[in-house]
């Protein structure tokens, strides 16, 4: 008679703190081509933000990536002097300024991001078939759940 293997259920707090591992390892190890584009990880963050998400107000930007908005000034004036950035006043209010990606800022980025994804696409090419399907689906499940987060959480 042989023996099933027993299914040990994880509950969703285990799954969490696995993915959340999982996902910080992961941004560091892809994190480590980004040194090629000769810019520091605060200010291509910003960048990034940028580039995907369009103009924005300095405390704006501060918001997104998490940081008090004397840091983010900071960032900014880093970017504006590799050229990356400009700024510019808003047309809906004189006061105040916002922050736009240059087309320089864009390509740089967008190298950055075409060097991350070889990098682990390189990894993933590791896989078998199976298992590649099998990350197909997890990335799937894993971004109908951001698509349903909370905006506000």
């Amino acid at each position: 008679m042989t023996k099933s293997k027993k299914k040990i259920q994880s509950t969703p707090a285990e799954v969490a703190d696995r993915l959340h591992s999982a996902a910080i390892h992961l941004l560091r190890r892809v994190r480590s081509q980004d040194t090629a584009s000769g810019v520091g990880p605060a200010q291509l963050s910003a960048l990034s933000v940028l580039v995907f998400g369009g103009p924005a107000a300095l405390g704006q930007l501060a918001a997104a990536e998490q940081v008090k908005p004397p840091t983010m000034s900071l960032i900014v004036a880093g970017l504006k002097r590799r050229r990356l950035v400009v700024t510019q006043t808003d047309a809906r209010d004189a006061r105040r300024l916002l922050i736009r990606a240059t087309p320089k800022g864009i390509r740089l980025l967008q190298a950055a991001r075409r060097r991350r994804i070889a990098h682990l696409a390189r990894q993933v090419s590791r896989l078998t078939p199976a298992q590649l399907q099998r990350a197909q689906e997890v990335v799937a499940m894993l971004e109908k759940l951001l698509r349903e987060w909370p905006h506000h959480n």
